[in-house]
């Protein structure tokens, strides 16, 4: 057995997970999410900003407190869109070398293209699916890009994937700057969606797909609102179900919602609520696509997803 710490820095969030290899299975020690918004005007300034390398700086600080205080042996840590993006990503790696090397000497940051970081996805989420729901279309929608992911039930079996440079960050900032958005906000960004997906979809054939598996916060926060938890509900939420119908109407509420109310939403974290509106532009358009082109009528969410894939690259 050996006790492993998992760290992915993505747009929005910063999360880790420390857990424990046990014969082919993770049993986890301790998962924790962090929304620090690292991608703060990337899209626009093609930079990090002070303000946002400073609250990761903190979140990473207590994060290696944890991974020393449960005695992790190995440690990856892996950064995504905003950092692939961003022009001083030097600041970023010295800052996070310099914390990293405290839990585990030489540890470094490492920005993995959108390919690893969608293989990573399909292997953390379809882990505990059975082999007769396969093909899967594992989509990974974070705050700066969406991996579109094709593959069969194991998580190594990958047929195909994508990165789209579209996600709930990037569009809400490119698109949709009233609160709540215009129509023709709205309608802009539903055309840098679908032109994204379009680019996806001529790499990834998901026609081929029997099940569409949604993996990161806003879609579990979708599913959360959807079976109309008053709260987040992490082992409710994991490998839920839901249907289109609810889906779209989940969708449409969050997009015409004001901020405030949004914010008043029980399963909602704070964090979200500024960019969930986008990401749910970009749920409904994946619905309809997969509908289409696969006959798909349903959305699976599942809990473990690329952190689960970090861990299990190093956990032997």
């Amino acid at each position: 057995m050996s006790r492993v710490g998992a760290v992915d820095c993505g747009t929005n969030s910063i999360r880790l997970l420390i857990a424990d290899r046990v014969e082919e299975r993770l049993v986890d020690v301790h998962r924790e999410m962090r929304i620090v918004r690292l991608g703060q005007g990337v899209d626009a300034t093609g930079q990090f900003a002070p303000e946002a390398l400073d609250r990761t700086s903190a979140a990473l600080v207590d994060y290696a407190d944890l991974m020393r205080h449960h005695g992790v042996e190995k440690v990856r840590m892996v950064a995504t869109s905003a950092t692939r993006d961003a022009a001083n990503r030097e600041v970023f790696f010295a800052m996070t070398a310099q914390v990293l090397d405290a839990v585990v000497p030489g540890a470094v940051a490492e920005v993995i293209s959108g390919s690893e970081e969608a293989a990573l996805s399909f292997r953390g989420a379809v882990g505990e699916l059975s082999p007769a729901a396969a093909p899967f279309v594992v989509v990974d929608l974070g705050g700066g890009s969406t991996e579109v992911v094709l593959g069969g039930s194991n998580g190594a079996d990958v047929t195909a994937s994508y990165s789209a440079d579209i996600g709930c960050v990037r569009l809400t900032e490119r698109c949709l700057h009233s609160d709540p958005p215009t129509p023709a906000e709205i309608a802009a960004a539903r055309e840098v969606v679908r032109d994204g997906l379009e680019q996806a979809f001529r790499v990834v054939p998901v026609e081929k797909a029997r099940t569409w598996i949604g993996v990161a916060g806003t879609m579990t926060t979708l599913s959360a609102l959807a079976h109309k938890m008053p709260a987040y509900d992490s082992a409710a939420i994991h490998l839920s179900r839901v249907p289109f119908g609810e889906l779209r109407g989940v969708c449409d509420g969050l997009i015409a919602m004001p901020r405030a109310r949004r914010a008043g939403l029980g399963p909602m974290h704070e964090g979200r609520v500024d960019v969930i509106g986008g990401g749910a532009i970009i749920v409904e358009e994946l619905a309809e696509a997969l509908r289409r082109r696969a006959g798909i009528e349903e959305l699976t969410v599942s809990e473990h997803d690329i952190l689960d894939g970090i861990a299990l690259s190093i956990a032997g």
